[in-house]
């Protein structure tokens, strides 16, 4: 079947290349973009390179309703993956987005060609990105992009660690003149379709006329800008401010569930009246500010100075389950109805880079010094305390955690004339980073346990419902420091040759030295006509949010409370279990591919394999009775177990990625831009973890289970092909784009409870009137026909709460309209 596709996407481009050699085209200079990323060559463009870059322009992001980097770049590119979850705890608030099908933090984050910080959550739950801590690329405004580089290669020889599935490079603004307010408005407009189970025998309420429901809500307020200020006579300084209001959205089923404890036997009359609506599964409630500044200045000809600082603030608000009225964690005399606990993260983001470029004999130089933090702290509304009972508060500070990073990094490049068909470009480097990660305590009621009973005399849980605050035990503070430094070569060895070979060795005082290499050579037949390919090793060194994260929560087993945590691999109580110290993954990567180029068309094909060995996971809670009595045995009593990060996962990663792009002028109809693409992916899992501790158990525990398993290899997309049009003629202009998910499966515990959701088209329009010279009216709806996932069964949505999947690909929000105002000087 997906030949199928390769046939049908080569297809579709021959169709296009046809058109091109009898339609007017424009200049080669009109479709050049010259890139920086994955080469170190000046005035490379992206169709000449041994690696397949794409070039996303700023405008480009501002083309759609949500214009939020992650969301721009999930429709832009076929291989890049942004699932919204939902009651997800902090995963809600940060959301991690895939390339390739890898982890998100498999791939690398750089801003002006320097590293960018990473969010200091780890995602826990069950989504895709389980375990991985990644950039928050929407702490970037649209407004400050003037294009955003994707290599989609590994290259951990050229940038360090993370860049095993490719790397993404956000250049900002630079501007000494001109500016941009714009002020957006839009709502979910959409009809929700669940299924729902019917309610208790006997009961005197129904839910099966509400499976169907329009909702009106996600109501949006983007106000954005950008003004370019000179600085002296020969810098610049570009200011950006972004503000953002968006409102949640609700996409439960009705709550068929018994609300109210029996009255005489018989149901409580208030069930009739209920809201069944008691949930809250969608978007998260958010309120924004960004700030970002570039700077630039020519101290001479030959030395520049640059620099940029952000500042971002996000107060977001989600949900967590529905807790009844009859619930066992509810306080009857505080939620009369049951409550709905809320988790409330303020999270702080903030860079600061400085740098200069200036002339060493024959060499560029550049040093930069770079830092950036990414802070959390957790608020915890409409919840309580269950065991400290009727006199339990309802909002608790539950604390959080800190991560921030500090790069030093000096590099330079120059040129060799060695009897080659080019000169021999050399970069070498430098590069010293110091990171740190932070875990703070909640208040002690956001964890305590405060002795109050249950009814039938047994003990409750601790803490806050929804979100235990951190303990004491839990809190971290930790650094570590690398040093790295790499060579890269580049030069044409005939004129149709090109070869460039790169060198990295890094030294982590946390887990010791590696060293990785890449060779890529590309062949170009003629000039419209050229094979590439490269080979690699790769490594993505653990974070520390993986090595230190800690947090604990009472489970019952068998009415009895246990404490359980998430320790870090290297606790005592993880090390009893088997836990070693966390080790880099390391990873071998190829990639073939071909590059077709005639006027304003251009074709890449290109092929990958991916072998990733040693991943990094978070293990299963290991709750079973036998762990319990192997930690007694070994001295830790009262331990019910827990989790830990661990090595040891293999994984195997095949695919093809197809652009093609073509630019068209007519005389009458105006301007076209068209873009076909296409994202074949499949992920094996050749290997999973297990410790000589926990196999000596009788029954075995399992550390990564089917669910994990079938998350890497068929949580995200088999295929995506995405197609868009792009037109001006005048004042007018409009854009209609298509996306194409495949089929995505959603793992249950079981193959019975697994559910396959099926492959969907969402499409976008936008159309938009220049009004004046440089005044804008923009209106558009994302998700046009108001595309839903596949809905789960009853059986797997028992609460009412998760009527669709996290696993789906492009959320469950449903059709998004807007309107824009910008005005441009």
């Amino acid at each position: 079947m997906r030949y199928r596709y390769i046939l049908f996407a080569a297809a579709s481009a021959a169709s296009l290349l046809a058109t091109a050699a009898t339609a007017q085209t424009p200049s080669d200079s009109e479709v050049t973009e010259v890139i920086v990323t994955g080469t170190r060559v000046a005035n490379r463009s992206a169709l000449q390179t041994a690696a397949p870059v794409d070039v996303i322009s700023g405008a480009e992001l501002t083309k759609a309703g949500v214009t939020e980097v992650n969301q721009a770049l999930s429709v832009a590119l076929p291989s890049f993956n942004f699932p919204r979850p939902g009651l997800a705890d902090g995963t809600d608030t940060i959301r991690p987005a895939t390339l390739r099908g890898l982890a998100p933090d498999q791939t690398l984050v750089l801003v002006n060609s320097k590293r960018r910080h990473s969010a200091s959550l780890v995602n826990l739950n069950g989504t895709i990105g389980r375990g991985s801590s990644a950039v928050d690329m929407n702490t970037i405004p649209a407004a400050m992009v003037q294009s955003i580089e994707v290599l989609r290669d590994g290259a951990s020889a050229q940038y360090g660690s993370d860049a095993i599935a490719g790397v993404i490079n956000v250049r900002l603004r630079e501007a000494r003149e001109g500016g941009n307010i714009t002020a957006s408005y839009g709502e979910r407009i959409t009809r929700v379709e669940t299924l729902v189970q019917a309610p208790p025998a006997g009961a005197n309420w129904t839910v099966a006329d509400k499976a169907k429901y329009d909702r009106n809500d996600g109501e949006t307020i983007n106000l954005s800008g950008w003004v370019g200020l000179p600085l002296g006579a020969d810098g610049h300084l570009t200011v950006s401010a972004e503000y953002l209001d968006q409102k949640k959205t609700i996409r439960t089923a009705p709550d068929w569930r018994q609300q109210y404890p029996l009255v005489n036997g018989a149901f409580d009359p208030r069930e009739a009246s209920f809201d069944r609506y008691n949930a809250w599964f969608g978007e998260p409630d958010i309120e924004q500010y960004t700030l970002f500044a570039n700077a630039g200045y020519d101290v001479s000809d030959t030395t520049s100075l640059y620099g940029w600082a952000s500042y971002q603030n996000r107060d977001a608000t989600s949900a967590g389950f529905f807790r009844r009225a009859l619930d066992d964690r509810n306080v009857i005399q505080i939620y009369p109805d049951g409550f709905l606990p809320l988790i409330n993260p303020e999270v702080e983001d903030l860079s600061v880079a400085g740098g200069v470029t200036w002339k060493l004999g024959d060499w560029d130089m550049d040093t930069s010094l770079v830092y950036g933090s990414n802070r959390m702290e957790f608020t915890i509304r409409d919840t309580l305390n269950r065991s400290l009972g009727p006199a339990s508060k309802t909002v608790f500070d539950a604390g959080g955690f800190e991560y921030d990073q500090l790069v030093f990094n000096v590099s330079g490049v120059r040129t060799y004339d060695v009897g080659l068909a080019s000169p021999l470009n050399v970069a070498a480097g430098a590069e010293v980073r110091r990171e740190g990660y932070e875990i703070f305590a909640g208040e002690p009621d956001s964890y305590r346990n405060g002795g109050v009973l249950l009814p039938n005399g047994t003990p409750t849980a601790s803490g806050a419902q929804v979100f235990p605050g951190f303990r004491p035990s839990n809190e971290v503070d930790k650094h570590r420091t690398s040093v790295g430094a790499y060579v890269d070569l580049e030069a044409n060895l005939t004129d149709q040759l090109l070869a460039s070979a790169a060198l990295r060795f890094e030294h982590y005082s946390d887990f010791g030295e590696t060293v990785t290499g890449k060779i890529a050579l590309r062949y170009d037949f003629n000039d419209a006509f050229a094979i590439r390919g490269s080979i690699q090793n790769g490594f993505r060194a653990p974070s520390l949010q993986q090595q230190y994260f800690a947090t604990t929560s009472t489970n019952f087993i068998n009415g009895v409370p246990f404490d359980i945590t998430t320790f870090p691999a290297t606790d005592p109580v993880a090390a009893a279990l088997g836990a070693q110290p966390l080790d880099a993954e390391e990873s071998i990567n190829y990639a073939l591919g071909v590059v077709f180029r005639s006027g304003a068309f251009s074709l890449t094909i290109d092929g990958y394999r991916i072998e990733v060995d040693d991943r990094i996971v978070l293990s299963e809670n290991l709750t079973q009775a036998n762990v319990r009595a192997f930690l007694t045995a070994q001295g830790f009593v009262g331990i019910g177990g827990g989790r830990f990060f661990i090595n040891g996962v293999d994984t195997e990663t095949t695919g093809v990625d197809i652009i093609a792009n073509y630019k068209l002028t007519t005389e009458d109809m105006g301007q076209f831009a068209f873009t076909l693409g296409a994202n074949f992916n499949d992920t094996n899992v050749t290997k999973v973890p297990a410790t000589p501790q926990l196999s000596a158990l009788n029954p075995a525990p399992v550390l990564f289970d089917r669910i994990n398993v079938l998350t890497f290899e068929e949580g995200t997309p088999g295929s995506k092909f995405t197609g868009a049009v792009d037109w001006t003629m005048g004042p007018f202009g409009a854009t209609v784009r298509a996306t194409r998910y495949g089929k995505v499966l959603s793992p249950g515990t079981t193959q019975a409870l697994d559910i396959e959701l099926e492959s969907a088209v969402l499409v976008d329009l936008e159309a938009r009137w220049n009004v004046v010279e440089n005044v804008r009216l923009t209106l558009g709806a994302d998700n046009v026909f108001d595309e839903y996932p596949t809905k789960l069964p009853p059986l797997l949505n028992s609460t009412s709460n998760t009527p669709f999947s996290n696993y789906s690909p492009f959320g469950r929000s449903g059709r998004y309209v807007y309107g824009r105002v910008s005005v441009s000087w």
